[in-house]
């Protein structure tokens, strides 16, 4: 019997909520509703989630803060969901580790679809390392706990920071177009779009930076993509 699939819903709209819930229950997944950043963040305390989709303008606390919580914590594939439309907003939250934006008023299939394909890549790039243990310079994953260590030092890394990292390393010779990437662990079409890429690549490259300055792990071939760096 397979596992159910638990997805928390953050939305303060009770219409919205309901029909986010309707939408992740019609796709075969269990859906929790949550009306508010407090209410959310019991939830979140109580147990794991394979997804939250989190609307940023939330009472009690607000959807930054329980992002920065999440991300904090673990590897949750976080959707934002938001009538803010600005592009700074869209960056900061992708910055600050959300895997998709999606803005309202959405469409109910893109929603349904990129839901389906976030937790298939999201699936995909956990089967995919063969070795429990991945090592490059002082980087060690391991791939069971999904735990990052630099330097002796556990690094919290979001869903798809770990998952650049993981498959880098899990072919450190190999350079990795910005296509092959987005690919892998988007697991969309890419369409040529590369700024979602470039802003996980720098927030991977910062983290990685401040556990061991001076340290260069990842190097950029330009006209080509990315690779670690011998």
């Amino acid at each position: 019997m397979a596992q159910l699939i638990n997805i928390l819903v953050v939305e303060d709209d009770n219409d919205i909520n309901q029909l986010l819930c309707s939408i992740v229950e019609k796709s075969g997944y269990a859906s929790q509703p949550a009306f508010s950043g407090t209410e959310a963040l019991i939830y979140l305390e109580k147990q794991d989630w394979d997804m939250v989709l989190l609307d940023l303008m939330l009472p009690g606390m607000n959807g930054e803060e329980i992002l920065s919580k999440i991300t904090e914590q673990s590897n949750t594939p976080v959707l934002i969901i938001s009538a803010k439309l600005e592009q700074q907003t869209k960056i900061d939250a992708l910055r600050s580790g959300a895997d998709d934006y999606i803005t309202k008023p959405f469409d109910i299939d893109e929603v349904s679809a990129r839901i389906d394909s976030h937790l298939r890549r999201y699936r995909r790039m956990q089967e995919l390392p063969t070795k429990k243990e991945l090592r490059y310079k002082n980087i060690v994953i391991d791939t069971e706990a999904k735990k990052v260590v630099v330097e002796g030092q556990s690094l919290a890394f979001t869903a798809r920071e770990y998952n650049i990292l993981v498959l880098l390393m899990s072919s450190p010779n190999k350079i990795f177009t910005k296509e092959n990437l987005f690919e892998n662990v988007w697991d969309e079409p890419f369409y040529g779009d590369d700024n979602t890429i470039n802003v996980h690549m720098s927030n991977l490259r910062s983290k990685l930076s401040k556990a061991s300055p001076g340290v260069e792990y990842i190097e950029t071939i330009w006209g080509m993509g990315y690779r670690l760096k011998s």
